[in-house]
């Protein structure tokens, strides 16, 4: 029984369900007033790295009908490296020391890259442009 009708409403679907935990997370846990700041470190740091095991659980499986499967390895190969990355930092945040300003700026940074829909669009535009080139 297939789910979806197409593999465009597919990689719809996936999309959206990004957007929506990109935009929870955002609203709830990056906002100006700050409030995230009160969470203990540990339970933050927590919400972090699910909302990034959600979005990559997410794109593995909406885009899982991607024919070339060296497109699929750079979706495992980039997050798993960035998942290794902060979670590196974030253990030794929690174990060792706490880490400077710029190095905790660094990690957010490649979290929010992870999370952000950016690569996902860019994976499917990809895939759709090598789908083109192959059938004309």
């Amino acid at each position: 029984m297939k789910i979806y009708k197409s593999d465009k409403v597919r990689f719809i679907v996936g999309l959206m369900l990004i957007i929506v935990v990109y935009s929870w997370n955002g609203l709830f846990f990056i906002t100006e007033d700050q409030e995230w700041r009160k969470l203990p470190k540990l339970t933050f740091h927590l919400i972090r790295f699910g909302v990034t095991i959600v979005v990559y659980f997410i794109g593995t499986y909406h885009l899982g009908k991607i024919k070339e499967s060296w497109m699929s390895t750079i979706w495992h190969l980039v997050h798993v490296s960035g998942l290794i990355i902060i979670t590196s930092l974030g253990l030794f945040d929690w174990f060792i020391m706490e880490i400077p300003r710029s190095v905790k700026s660094f990690a957010h940074n490649v979290q929010e890259i992870l999370i952000s829909p950016v690569l996902y669009v860019a994976m499917g535009l990809l895939n759709r442009s090598l789908n083109k080139e192959v059938q004309s």
